[in-house]
């Protein structure tokens, strides 16, 4: 669990205890989370969003403001599990 302020605000960044990441992907993880932070500030309680990082991959967040202002890191998707559906076919995403 991370403690972190915005304005006035206190959050908390957790990690959903299913992920399995080193504690470099983590803190990239919260680095992109906080460089983000006054665009996510204005979203609504239940929504989700997610960062693409060059590192980790595919980041999944979900926000709670009741009764606690919680950002949790639901899902990582590493790059090689990205995929595409382009006219009905699947195939992996490529840059």
């Amino acid at each position: 669990m991370y403690r972190f302020s915005i304005g006035d605000e206190d959050w908390i960044i957790i990690f959903s205890p299913h992920l399995s990441l080193e504690q470099t992907e983590k803190e990239e993880i919260i680095r992109s989370i906080a460089i983000m932070g006054p665009q996510w500030a204005g979203f609504s309680h239940g929504e989700s969003f997610v960062i693409f990082q060059q590192l980790v991959g595919a980041i999944v967040v979900r926000i709670e403001k009741v009764p606690s202002l919680i950002l949790t890191v639901s899902a990582v998707v590493n790059r090689n599990r990205w995929y595409i559906n382009d006219n009905n076919i699947v195939e992996p995403f490529e840059d």
